[in-house]
């Protein structure tokens, strides 16, 4: 097998001239009238005092479902469903715990069939809204 060693030098030839890109010249003295809509990081702008790029807020989105609730732990703020496939997260039917508020849990209790929202973020599902 020949192309095992052909393929590594390949490899090794790709990953160092990579390696070496961020340090090469940019030269923009002929790009005037050009379009700048991109990252430039060789223009090395990070340091400018007054400038600061617009952080993105991305805010997790909100799934719905059924379910009846089997359990409330007030202590921990919990309450755990017995849901049905929620599509728009790819889950499957299952029973899970969800992060919940004290005043969310009024007029609830074990055995309600419930209309439910949520929310994913960090590995958490946190009730948005739940309703009989």
């Amino acid at each position: 097998m020949k192309l095992t060693p052909i393929a590594v030098a390949i490899t090794v030839v790709a990953l160092s001239l990579s390696a070496h890109a961020e340090d090469m010249p940019c030269k923009m003295d002929s790009m005037e009238g050009m379009q700048m809509k991109q990252d430039m990081p060789c223009m090395k702008m990070g340091d400018m005092e007054g400038m600061q790029k617009k952080q993105e807020t991305k805010q997790a989105p909100v799934a719905s479902a059924e379910g009846t609730i089997k359990a409330m732990d007030t202590a921990k703020h919990t309450v755990t469903l017995a849901h049905g496939a929620v599509p728009a997260v790819q889950w499957p039917p299952m029973t899970m715990a969800f992060s919940v508020t004290q005043d969310q849990l009024k007029g609830l209790k074990v055995g309600d069939h419930v209309s439910f929202s949520f929310q994913l973020e960090g590995g958490r599902a946190t009730i948005v809204s739940i309703k009989k």
